[in-house]
């Protein structure tokens, strides 16, 4: 099993960032996926998940007017769309199935 992150990188205030995940080694449409983040100094927390079937979405409350997460099945991906972003909201994204993660993004929010 892998995943594998990708799209990090520096925004301003306000910005759009959106985070892919390709997924390895499983069969990906049977699995529930989920995004985390860290920021520095602070543990790692969830941010949002999307069932396999059906596809509910759940999100921690404070991304939850901000952030879309989506996966396509047929491409073994799961995206993160990231609206209005704010200082606060920048960490390492990381994408997970289970007890398997990524090695993470950088999103950094900065003028």
């Amino acid at each position: 099993v892998r995943v594998v992150e990708s799209g990090g990188g520096l925004v301003q205030p306000g910005g759009f960032l959106r985070l892919p995940c390709a997924a390895f080694g499983f069969t990906f449409s049977d699995y529930a996926m989920r995004w985390y983040r860290q920021a520095p100094g602070k543990e790692r927390e969830f941010v949002a998940a999307i069932g396999a079937n059906p596809p509910s979405t759940y999100y921690e409350d404070s991304v939850k007017s901000r952030f879309t997460i989506t996966r396509d099945n047929d491409k073994n991906m799961v995206y993160l769309e990231m609206n209005n972003l704010e200082p606060e909201y920048a960490a390492v994204y990381y994408c997970n199935r289970d007890v398997y993660y990524g090695q993470g993004t950088q999103v950094a929010v900065s003028k």
